[in-house]
């Protein structure tokens, strides 16, 4: 996870295997409030070990990063190999941070620190401190800190051995909400407490032929409180053999009538080693096994499988995209073209449990996550990538901004941005937005269905639609890239309010995709956002 020859799949299942999706998805009941108290009382517990004190800014940070731009990259060194190597997967299990131990930022907002410990899958040391007014300290590495059994290999760790991340706990200590673990990934358990798709600092080269490259968070520096009373603020430093960069990451939860909202205010400062490409600024991974438009996929016992449904973009323009995620036949790449793109993010907007029917892992209560730039991102393309998955176990969905101008070597930039995690985007009130993608056999039932045509069925919710009728003029315009069109027509659902329903037949073959765009409007006014989907005729995918 430092930059050696990894791929995808190798980086993800390493997180898993090394507890953190285990420990996730084992905290699921979380409904802490700040109101809450807890166990915590001291800001560092006796039995916590500080090293010397230094001094610290976000600034010092980014003129470190700066310097570390101007040398060779050098991966960050495994201490004791052997020993990590016997914490596989069932030893990993069985060590458990001391819950005494937790280390609470500030007295007033009590946001407690726990640690996770190295293993076998998460060998990379990380460094973390604690920053108190202009001062750092590291936390030093104690098999004190953690509870395990007495013959362990961890016991026989060295002390300053380092951490494999970190999780912020309800002030209860009975659950976490946001956790930085394996390369540049972070996540939240969201409005639902529930764990789902990941946040990553940096994605370089993602989607390509060559191997895709993952800068490493490898330092943290964690603050209490922060701009506009935050529960905390973290530091990072980033970096890889193309990139250094200095992250500010300003983080405030906010619970609601039970549903939990996390906002992060970034600030990434990045310097660039060598010549990058393909730059993914404010990156995501996220699983799509199957869902409602690709029931031909479904070998489960679940109606539907997936972490996120779809990706949404609020254009430069301001117009509203939305665009159903896919497992596709091949490894694809879909770029959507913009100049200072306003927003965008992967969405959970199937909340309905009858939809998943599962009681353990929940995929009705995933988090959706929305980019908005504080700053302007410029010309760009918004990334979306989707790869051939046959397992509900395998982050095969990323998004991610790319710049259009190559980031050069001995160069900088910088980038601010807000990063929710809430249960679903801001939204105008004058679109309606879809909310289910249904396909099958082409043609009308009680006749002949013709070979090679498939039927599209696209269902918009909003309050827009309220008063129109079938008589009132709304209609479908569809665009396909190639094929035919045929039975093209909407009307409101009966008997469902602000409902509406899109139909039309598509007659194509091949194996080449057909990208189709499709809205409803009355006269000139676009009533819809901008239905978007990738169609692959041989596989009906």
């Amino acid at each position: 996870m430092t930059g050696r020859t990894l791929d995808r799949r190798q980086v993800l299942a390493g997180a898993a295997a090394a507890g953190l999706a285990t420990t996730f998805d084992g905290l699921r009941t979380a409904g802490a409030t700040p109101s809450e108290t807890g166990p915590v009382t001291a800001l560092v517990p006796d039995g916590v070990v500080l090293g010397d004190a230094h001094p610290f800014s976000f600034d010092l940070l980014a003129q470190r990063a700066a310097a570390n731009a101007q040398s060779e990259w050098q991966p960050t060194p495994r201490i004791a190999p052997n020993v990590l190597d016997r914490i596989d997967y069932d030893a990993y299990q069985q060590i458990r941070f001391r819950p005494e131990m937790s280390l609470a930022l500030d007295p007033v907002h009590k946001t407690p620190i726990q640690l996770f410990h190295l293993g076998r899958m998460s060998p990379d040391p990380v460094k973390i401190h604690l920053v108190r007014g202009d001062e750092e300290q590291e936390i030093v590495y104690s098999a004190a800190l953690f509870e395990s059994p007495d013959d362990h290999p961890a016991h026989n760790l060295p002390d300053g051995v380092g951490f494999a991340g970190f999780r912020v706990m309800a002030p209860n200590l009975k659950t976490d909400w946001l956790a930085f673990m394996g390369a540049s990934y972070f996540r939240t358990s969201g409005p639902f407490d529930q764990y789902g798709l990941s946040a990553r600092g940096l994605a370089i080269d993602t989607g390509l032929s060559t191997p895709e490259e993952f800068p490493r968070f490898t330092e943290f520096w964690l603050k209490g409180g922060g701009p506009g009373d935050a529960d905390l603020t973290v530091y990072a430093l980033l970096d890889s053999p193309s990139v250094t960069g200095a992250y500010e990451i300003v983080t405030k939860r906010t619970v609601q009538d039970g549903v939990a909202r996390i906002d992060h205010a970034i600030d990434a400062r990045l310097f660039a080693r060598r010549d990058i490409n393909r730059l993914g600024v404010a990156p995501f991974s996220s699983m799509y096994w199957y869902g409602e438009n690709s029931r031909r996929q479904i070998v489960d016992w679940r109606p539907e499988i997936h972490d996120s449904d779809g990706i949404a973009i609020w254009t430069g323009s301001g117009e509203r995209i939305w665009r159903p995620l896919n497992n596709p036949p091949r490894v694809m790449v879909n770029t959507f073209v913009d100049k200072d793109v306003r927003g965008f993010g992967l969405l959970q907007r199937d909340r309905d449990f009858v939809h998943y029917l599962d009681d353990s892992v929940f995929y009705e209560r995933r988090a959706s996550t929305w980019i908005e730039p504080i700053d302007a991102f410029g010309e760009g393309e918004v990334h979306l990538l989707e790869i051939p998955t046959d397992d509900e176990i395998h982050d095969n969905i990323a998004a991610y901004w790319c710049p259009r101008e190559p980031f050069r070597a001995g160069t900088n930039r910088r980038y601010r941005y807000r990063l929710r995690w809430l249960d679903d985007i801001p939204f105008p009130k004058g679109l309606a937005r879809a909310t289910a993608t249904q396909t099958g056999l082409g043609g009308r039932p009680g006749q002949a269905r013709p070979k090679g045509v498939r039927k599209f069925v696209v269902d918009f919710q909003g309050a827009v639609f309220k008063g129109l009728g079938r008589e009132d003029g709304v209609e479908i315009v569809v665009t396909p890239t190639r094929g035919e069109l045929s039975n093209a027509y909407c009307h409101p659902v009966v008997g469902q309010r602000n409902r509406w329903r899109a139909f039309f037949d598509l007659a194509a073959t091949g194996d080449e995709p057909v990208d189709i765009r499709m809205y409803l409007r009355l006269g000139d006014r676009a009533l819809t956002e901008t239905w978007v989907y990738q169609y692959f005729p041989d596989s009906h995918a």
